[in-house]
């Protein structure tokens, strides 16, 4: 009886894969191993398909898409190592309701070996095994989305060391023709001065101005320099020649956060991990029988973990408040990360806002400027009163450049934290 039960386990350890499986999976009957057993993974968990369903709010071949390529390139991938063990972990204890068959060997005496076979199956368990099997799909998840994070992470550091180069790069050559149109001035002046028109006092609070563009544009050189450096040495391949910023469309409502997806399944994982516990506080009834020298045989068997005491009701309840605990979790998880969408979103409304008024008021001092340089040509203005336009003008160009690089960050921001600055299939 207890061969035919082993022959039995034989049978039910066969693998294979039918046609109706793959035609289940909406796959053809060519698919690989690989990707049959992800689209099977992805259909019993909602969370896996949300994450291979994102798709990335870069456009393609833009600037981002190309400075994230090339991080993901050179990208070590390391939470993808720990998602790869635990879906083996998982795999594991997909099998745990097998029977388990193993050899017992006994030394009953000085001269006497007792070899023998067991098998033994689990009748009853109260929920332990399908809690064990749960408590694995819910680890591949939560290395799922930790890996999601990862590399939404990685490419959201990247693109702000790209926006921070960019920006450097742009002020620049902002500073580069302010310091120009100053040197204009400022040798207007010195002839001034020389001809004995103006005061000296003039001329140097220009030379100062001059001194303070020039500390400018050599920061700016430094953070130009900086911020590219440790870009490059985060991607495959050098990343200087690429330049200018591209449109990020990204929608607040578009899909729950990663932080939320997360808080999903370590809750999933902590109420197996508790229905695991309780089983244990509780008593299993399982079947078994030995085969080989000696005594051979099969029966059931009534056991216990653990000795069932005065304090195992305390136990017991203990584990129903752990579930409790980690469904309050879920929805704390939740509601903070709507707090952070929610102030992201707002930034990035009253960004917008601050942008266009920006550009109007730099717009408008730039018409200053034109009618107060016609004035001095026609020498109704003294220079003085002209430096004094531009300077207004150059103050709102800097705010101006500053206020569409803080929207551009704070666009990849919200992208990043919704999990759609990177393709969910690919990663």
């Amino acid at each position: 009886m207890v061969a035919g039960a082993c022959l039995w386990v034989a049978g039910c350890m066969t693998t294979g894969r039918s046609d109706a499986d793959v035609s289940r999976l909406n796959m053809g009957p060519d698919a690989r191993p690989d990707e049959v057993a992800r689209a099977r993974e992805a259909a019993q968990s909602p969370i896996i398909s949300d994450l291979q369903g994102r798709r990335s709010v870069l456009v393609p071949g833009s600037s981002f898409d190309r400075v994230a390529t090339a991080v993901l390139t050179a990208y070590s991938r390391s939470a993808e190592a720990d998602l790869t063990s635990a879906r083996l972990r998982a795999e594991a204890a997909s099998k745990n309701w097998l029977p388990r068959i193993g050899p017992n060997i006994s030394l009953t005496s000085l001269s006497d070996i007792v070899s023998q076979l067991i098998v033994e199956q689990v009748l009853f368990d109260n929920g332990g095994k399908k809690a064990e099997r749960a408590f694995a799909k819910a680890d591949v998840e939560v290395a799922a989305v930790t890996l999601a994070e990862d590399v939404n992470g990685r490419v959201f550091e990247a693109l702000s060391l790209y926006l921070d180069a960019s920006r450097a790069r742009e002020r620049l050559a902002l500073e580069g023709r302010t310091l120009e149109d100053m040197s204009r001035f400022e040798w207007i002046m010195s002839e001034r001065v020389k001809g004995g028109v103006s005061d000296m006092s003039d001329l140097s609070i220009l030379r100062s101005r001059l001194a303070e563009i020039r500390e400018e544009i050599a920061g700016q050189k430094e953070a130009e320099a900086t911020a590219l450096a440790e870009l490059n040495a985060m991607a495959s391949a050098p990343l200087g020649s690429v330049k200018g910023l591209s449109e990020v469309v990204v929608d607040a409502n578009s899909g729950r956060a990663l932080d939320v997806l997360l808080a999903e399944a370590e809750a999933e994982r902590d109420v197996a991990q508790a229905v695991v516990a309780r089983a244990g506080l509780l008593p299993s009834l399982t079947a078994g029988g030995t085969v080989g020298s000696g005594d051979s045989g099969i029966g059931l068997n009534l056991r216990s973990e653990q000795l069932i005491g005065l304090g195992t009701g305390a136990e017991l309840r203990a584990v129903e408040a752990q579930k409790e605990a980690a469904a309050r979790r879920k929805v704390q998880a939740s509601e903070d990360s709507n707090r952070v969408v929610r102030r992201l979103d707002a930034r990035l409304n009253a960004l917008s806002r601050q942008v266009g008024e920006a550009s109007k008021l730099r717009d408008t001092a730039q018409a200053n400027l034109d009618l107060f340089q016609a004035q001095y040509d026609a020498g109704q203005r003294q220079v003085m009163d002209v430096v004094g336009v531009y300077e207004t003008f150059a103050e709102r160009q800097v705010r101006a450049l500053a206020l569409k690089y803080e929207l551009a960050l704070a666009r990849i921001e919200l992208a990043r934290h919704l999990g759609v600055l990177a393709e969910g299939s690919r990663i």
